[in-house]
């Protein structure tokens, strides 16, 4: 099969290019129609360069050197004898010397090409496994934050619990506690697994309405549990190419996060309309606390958060999500108003 940048395909076109260079060399087809004029000629020996610079482009010094030698070879039983005259023998072996100088010339910038782009390659492999290593500490510290506190309080709880003079109603405080604080590692090291677990991303055709009404259905008690109301205004049959997990993910933790910065009383809002060529656009708006600018700039870092609970890593899960699916997030807030988050998907095909 043809591929154009294999080896044996640009061996061959190099070979197809030389062959075609000798066939004019010689006159084999031009002298025929042009007869043995001396600009012809000139050209036929010009034409020559082109399979050697070419190897050098694509091979480097030795490429270009083979070429040359090749070339070089098959055209000195033309120089030698096909009735080049005497005065005319020295200019065409300065030609052949020139095939040579052209090789090195071409070789030696092309190499130096190479050797940049090898040394940007490696620098920027180097940066990227600097990074990859800055984000692991970034995680491992993350994780052993939030499991600390927790673990501060078991360990308290247990101590209190393991007291023969602790009380029956406080033994029944602290197992409360205890329970609470083993939710609370248990919710962080399952947000920890699902941000760092590669799981591929499967696009299929999605009623994202659908799954969006699911959603809040699944929220519902939670939101009137906290004295929250949820208006809507989905269009129907909104369909996108997607993952319905991973997308009934970002949605779900995109509710929790308005719930959660929202005070009893407060309405979220939450839109979907296809835009077609614009995309698909979902808006969940929210009118509590707000996001100051400065940590605005942060929110879609792992374990960043603005709360005093949570583990900071839902916003950054969903960021990864937006992303799989070719989509944008963006989110407008200003403290005591509210925050706007508008994730906007690819128009389905």
């Amino acid at each position: 099969m043809w591929t154009p940048e294999s080896p044996k395909s640009r061996i061959l076109l190099l070979a197809a290019v030389t062959a075609a260079t000798l066939t004019f060399h010689y006159g084999w087809l031009a002298d025929r129609l042009f007869g043995h004029a001396p600009w012809i000629h000139a050209i036929h020996g010009r034409l020559c360069y082109i399979p050697i610079v070419i190897a050098a482009s694509w091979f480097g010094l030795r490429g270009g050197l083979c070429i040359a030698f090749i070339v070089s070879v098959l055209v000195i039983p033309y120089v030698l004898g096909v009735g080049t005259d005497a005065h005319d023998l020295p200019n065409e072996l300065v030609e052949i010397v020139f095939y040579f100088a052209i090789a090195v010339l071409v070789g030696v910038l092309v190499e130096r090409e190479f050797a940049a782009r090898r040394k940007q390659q490696e620098a920027k492999l180097q940066m990227e496994r600097s990074h990859q290593l800055s984000l692991v500490g970034q995680l491992a510290a993350g994780v052993a934050h939030e499991i600390k506190n927790p673990l501060a309080s078991i360990k308290g709880a247990a101590d209190i619990l393991t007291d023969d003079d602790t009380s029956r109603g406080d033994r029944e405080e602290f197992k409360k506690i205890l329970r609470s604080e083993i939710r609370r590692i248990d919710a962080t090291v399952t947000e920890f697994l699902d941000f760092a677990r590669l799981k591929e991303t499967r696009l299929e055709k999605l009623d994202l309405t659908g799954m969006l009404r699911a959603t809040l259905r699944q929220i519902e008690t939670h939101a009137k549990r906290e004295g929250l109301s949820i208006e809507t205004d989905l269009q129907e049959d909104v369909i996108v190419d997607g993952d319905g997990e991973k997308l009934h993910q970002m949605a779900l933790n995109l509710m929790l996060n308005a719930i959660q910065a929202s005070k009893a009383g407060d309405t979220i809002h939450v839109s979907l309309v296809d835009r077609d060529a614009e995309g698909t656009r979902l808006t969940i708006a929210d009118g509590g606390a707000g996001i100051g600018d400065a940590a605005l700039d942060h929110i879609f870092e792992p374990f960043f958060t603005t709360r005093s609970s949570g583990s900071g890593l839902g916003l950054a899960i969903v960021k990864d999500i937006v992303d799989d699916h070719s989509g944008t997030i963006a989110v407008e807030s200003k403290v005591g108003v509210g925050t706007t988050v508008t994730v906007t998907l690819p128009h389905t095909h």
